[in-house]
């Protein structure tokens, strides 16, 4: 950008700014609030509403509990005149709300307006003419006596026609172009207007400061009000009004720190879309109080219902992260620094590694008629793993385990960086199940038989390269094992190091999902499962791991006779010989001893010592059994020998491996 020297400070502060509004902590209580959704100046829609479109528009704002509502400028525009009339003569307002029209200080309009408000059982004439340096000396060349002429002569015509017209009338005046105002010549306008209308308290009139533009940080804006504030007269007779715009992005903080400063009321539009960059956004204002406990009087309490109404009626759109109302508003995890998970109340969120809380959503989405909806949540490339989860949980019920959500984090940033794009929740299930479950591209495991024998006996048919295979393996049980007809099968060595499961749903119906992870040689894989019965939902998620594993890529199909043999080795392996295989297999023995040694690798003493080393080593791990008992148990009588085999096998002896 250049130029910068063509531009300087247009504001005026007050020669004598004083700042009790700094010491105020928050509002607490709500301004009066008025809407002026209705008037078309303030929307600048491409299409203005219609008169049924207004009337809907109307029904809408008294319901959330609007109890001022400007109708629109009568004698700029017809169906606003007509929109004026439809509403006295059908008796549409309700005796609880007052009804206001805008117009300039000049006479003929003045006299239209009487026009469309006859009969008005209650209505705020507001009056504005333009005060600035710049209107003053560049467009109108009058002087400020001649300016503030204009508003006293349109005060007095005001008076004198509400004395004259059927209704019941009050009396708004506003400084246009405030802003750009000296605040002690505005002071001296309201003023002069004051003391033509002389309110009373049983008769206020209203002082209205419009930011017309804003020209300054909020809290100069804050101090010209307290300003104002501090020197009307007839202050205790007077409502000190805000109409605050956006054009520097403030108009929310100008709202605030006005009332802080001693405004009694607000004028803005629902959702802040108006004339240039519009009106300040009422919904914000309001449910900002709401955030700190104080009831701002206005029923907010479905927002999607007002939007969608406001959507359709203007034809406007209230942007994606518009507070309180927007799509991304409750779903947003945009980095690690917010990878949170909601804990205990949908506005509060813990920290997943450590133990401090934040807030995070400033209001239970409940409150507002929201919710954390799938169609809406999104996650991009910078999100983190607790977001992530948050997701699957909210959506899907999955709670992912701590340990595992980094891998899923991982996957889902790759294919965020990817596509360039943020993913759906529909879409972040997708990975989960394409990356976890299901996964049978080495080996699937279609059936599996238990029965209980030192612990238990798992008949496993695992499916491998086109063929079923029936591989039979002892654990401490059933999961374990299968876990061990795997490793046995594929010949592999590796570390069942989580299992974690869930009810998937709530209810009778509900399923089992079931995590597993694995570690190989220091590397972590992954799987998940569900299904009506546990047991089949935790091979699901072994199989899908250990699928994961670079080991079995290139493993080639066991031999079905060798598989048979060991076999009889697994369910005899305390007193099995070479004798009862031959015999089972009709086999001669040296035949079996050397097929043995051929296809496996090891010769039958061998293979029975690593199955009895496997059984000995999870009945230390996982029971009190005494290592004489642990010895017996797996086929040794002499326990010197099993202990001298054990440390041949795992590099300590028995007791040491217990100890650790």
């Amino acid at each position: 950008m250049r130029n910068s020297d063509r531009y300087q400070r247009n504001y005026y502060m007050p020669l004598n700014p004083t700042y009790d509004w700094v010491k105020k902590e928050y509002i607490d209580h709500p301004p009066i609030w008025c809407s002026v959704d209705l008037r078309d100046g303030n929307q600048a829609l491409i299409e203005p509403m219609n008169l049924i479109e207004k009337l809907e528009f109307f029904k809408m704002l008294v319901k959330v509990g609007f109890k001022e509502i400007e109708v629109g400028f009568p004698a700029a525009s017809d169906t606003e005149y007509e929109f004026m009339r439809t509403l006295i003569e059908k008796n549409m307002i309700p005796d609880d709300v007052t009804v206001q029209v805008l117009t300039q200080a000049r006479e003929h309009i003045i006299k239209k307006t009487f026009e469309a408000v006859k009969g008005a059982p209650r209505a705020v004439i507001h009056l504005y003419n333009s005060t600035s340096v710049a209107q003053r000396e560049q467009v109108f060349k009058k002087s400020k006596e001649e300016i503030k002429k204009l508003a006293i002569d349109g005060a007095k015509l005001l008076k004198e026609l509400a004395d004259k017209t059927e209704g019941n009338f009050a009396f708004e005046y506003s400084p246009e172009s405030f802003t750009g105002t000296e605040p002690e010549y505005s002071l001296e306008v309201c003023n002069a207007v004051l003391d033509v209308w002389k309110p009373t308290k049983d008769n206020k009139a209203i002082i209205n400061i419009p930011a017309t533009v804003e020209l300054s940080l909020p809290h100069v804006w804050a101090t010209q009000v307290e300003f104002m504030h501090k020197n009307l007269k007839y202050r205790d007779s007077v409502i000190l009004s805000l109409h605050p715009h956006n054009d520097r992005g403030t108009g929310v903080a100008l709202a605030e720190l006005g009332c802080l400063a001693g405004a009694d009321r607000v004028e803005g539009t629902l959702f802040g879309n108006g004339e240039r960059t519009g009106n300040v956004d009422l919904i914000t204002v309001a449910m900002n109080m709401f955030t700190h406990g104080v009831d701002p009087k206005l029923d907010f309490s479905d927002i999607p219902a007002l939007r969608e109404a406001y959507e359709r009626l203007t034809g406007m759109q209230v942007p994606p992260r518009e507070p309180y109302a927007g799509d991304l508003v409750f779903t947003a995890f945009s980095g690690s620094h917010q990878d949170a998970i909601a804990k205990g109340s949908a506005y509060r969120v813990e920290h997943p590694d450590e133990k401090w809380s934040v807030p995070y959503i400033p209001i239970d989405p409940k409150d507002i008629g929201r919710q954390y909806e799938g169609d809406v949540i999104r996650i991009n490339s910078q999100s983190g793993k607790g977001g992530v989860n948050f997701i699957l949980n909210t959506n899907y019920g999955i709670d992912v385990p701590k340990p595992m959500q980094g891998d899923l984090s991982y996957a889902v940033k790759e294919i965020s960086d990817h596509e360039h794009a943020e993913l759906s929740a529909a879409r972040i299930h997708q990975i989960f199940e394409d990356r976890y479950m299901n996964r049978e591209e080495i080996f699937a495991i279609s059936d599996a038989h238990f029965k209980q024998k030192d612990g238990i006996l798992a008949s496993v048919t695992i499916n491998h390269l086109g063929h079923p295979h029936i591989i039979k393996a002892t654990g401490n049980g059933r999961l374990d094992a299968v876990n061990n007809a795997i490793k046995n099968y594929f010949n592999i060595s590796y570390e069942l190091s989580l299992y974690e499961e869930h009810a998937l749903t709530m209810g009778s119906t509900s399923k089992a999902m079931t995590y597993v992870g694995i570690t190989m040689k220091g590397v972590s894989y992954w799987g998940a499962g569900v299904d009506d019965d546990i047991i089949k939902a935790s091979i699901n998620a072994l199989v899908s791991a250990v699928n994961q594993v670079p080991a079995i890529n290139e493993s080639t199909e066991k031999d079905p006779r060798l598989v048979e043999m060991l076999n009889i080795i697994q369910e005899n392996y305390t007193s099995v010989t070479l004798d009862q295989i031959a015999e089972k297999t009709g086999l001669s023995k040296p035949y079996v001893s050397r097929y043995i040694k051929e296809h496996s690798g090891l010769t039958f003493g061998d293979n029975v010592r690593k199955v009895r080393m496997k059984k000995a080593k999870a009945l230390i791990k996982n029971t009190n059994m005494k290592i004489e008992k642990v010895s017996e148990a797996v086929g040794y009588q002499n326990t010197e020998h099993f202990n001298r085999l054990f440390k041949k096998e795992y590099g300590v002896t028995p007791v040491q491996f217990r100890n650790q």
